[in-house]
C-alpha cells in the first residue's frame, strides 16, 4: 500500500529545514568564516574551496550537494533526500543574504559559538528525519550497503578539513577548527545522536503489524523475542531492530501509528557483525 502523506507533518519538516538552515548560516557568517575556522563535512570543504577559487561558500555548498542529492534520491530515499536538499538550498540562500561580519575578535568565542549554533542547526534537522546534506547522505548510502564501521568516514573527512586548515592558515587555526568540530558534535549528541547505528528494543502486543510496517518502510531485519509482562503476566513480544540514526525519526512514527502503547528502548550500537544491508 502507498504511504499516506501527512500534510501537517510535511509542513513541520519544511519549517524545521528552514530554521535549521538559518542556524547553519549564522554559524558560518557570524563566527566561523570571519575567524577562518572551518566547519565539518561538505560545509568545511565549501569553505576551503571558497578560499582557493573565490566563489562564495554558499554557492559551492549547493554545487557540491547536487550530485549527492541525485544519488540520494535514487539510492537512499526520496523524503530524506528532498528535505536534506531543501535544507542545503535554504542554507545557501541565507549564506548569501546574511552579511559576513565580526561579532567578536576572540577566536575561541568564534570557534565555540560557531560550533554551538552549527550543532543546533545540524542536530535539529537530524531529529526530524533529514540531514544537512553532503556527507550524511553518502554515509547513509554506505550504511545500507556495507557492514563496515562508518565512523571512519566522518573521521577521515573531518581530519582532512583540520589538516587543510592547518596548511592554509597555520596549525593554531587547525586546533580551533578541531575545537569547533568537537563542540558541534557534542551539541548534536544532545539533540539527537552521533552514533551511526542504533538498536531499538520494542515491547509490543502487535508484533506482526509492526514487523510488516518495518519491512515496508525501513526494510530492516527484525528479530522477534517472546516476552511476558512482569506485572500483568500478559504475553508479548520484543522486536529487536538495528537502524541508522537517520531512520530513528521514521521508526518512531511507525511505532506511534501501529502501536502507540508499545515500550521502546533505543540503545547506542558500537558495532555489529553479520548482514546489515538494504539492497
Amino acid at each position: 500500500m502507498p504511504k499516506k502523506i501527512n500534510i501537517l507533518e510535511e509542513i513541520k519538516k519544511l519549517i524545521v529545514a528552514v530554521i535549521s538552515a538559518v542556524f547553519l548560516a549564522l554559524s558560518l557568517n557570524l563566527f566561523l568564516i570571519p575567524a577562518n575556522v572551518f566547519a565539518s563535512g561538505f560545509t568545511g570543504i565549501a569553505q576551503i574551496l571558497s578560499e582557493l577559487i573565490g566563489l562564495t561558500p554558499g554557492i559551492l555548498l549547493l554545487l557540491l550537494n547536487i550530485p549527492v542529492a541525485v544519488l540520494g534520491w535514487l539510492k537512499v530515499g526520496k523524503s530524506f533526500t528532498f528535505y536534506s536538499f531543501v535544507n542545503v538550498a535554504f542554507t545557501t540562500f541565507f549564506l548569501e543574504m546574511i552579511p559576513i561580519q565580526h561579532i567578536s575578535n576572540d577566536i575561541i568565542l568564534n570557534s565555540v559559538f560557531g560550533g554551538v549554533i552549527g550543532g543546533l542547526g545540524a542536530g535539529l534537522i537530524l531529529k526530524f528525519g533529514a540531514s544537512s546534506g553532503g556527507m550524511d547522505i553518502l554515509v547513509l548510502l554506505l550504511a545500507r550497503k556495507s557492514d563496515r564501521p562508518l565512523g571512519i568516514y566522518f573521521f577521515a573527512m573531518n581530519a582532512l578539513i583540520v589538516l587543510t586548515s592547518g596548511f592554509m592558515f597555520g596549525m593554531e587555526k587547525a586546533l580551533y577548527t578541531l575545537l569547533t568540530l568537537y563542540v558541534l558534535s557534542r551539541i548534536i549528541d544532545t539533540l539527537h545522536t552521533r552514533h551511526v547505528k542504533l538498536t531499538a528494543m520494542i515491547v509490543t502486543n502487535k508484533p506482526e503489524e509492526l514487523k510488516q510496517a518495518f519491512y515496508q518502510q525501513i526494510t530492516r531485519g527484525v528479530t522477534r523475542i517472546p516476552a511476558k509482562g512482569g506485572f500483568t503476566l500478559e504475553n508479548k513480544e520484543i522486536l529487536m531492530i538495528v537502524i541508522t540514526r537517520y531512520e530513528l525519526y521514521q521508526l518512531k512514527h511507525i511505532i506511534d501509528e501501529v502501536d502507540p502503547k508499545a515500550f521502546t528502548n533505543i540503545v547506542q550500537t558500537a558495532g555489529i557483525f553479520g548482514m546489515f544491508r538494504k539492497d
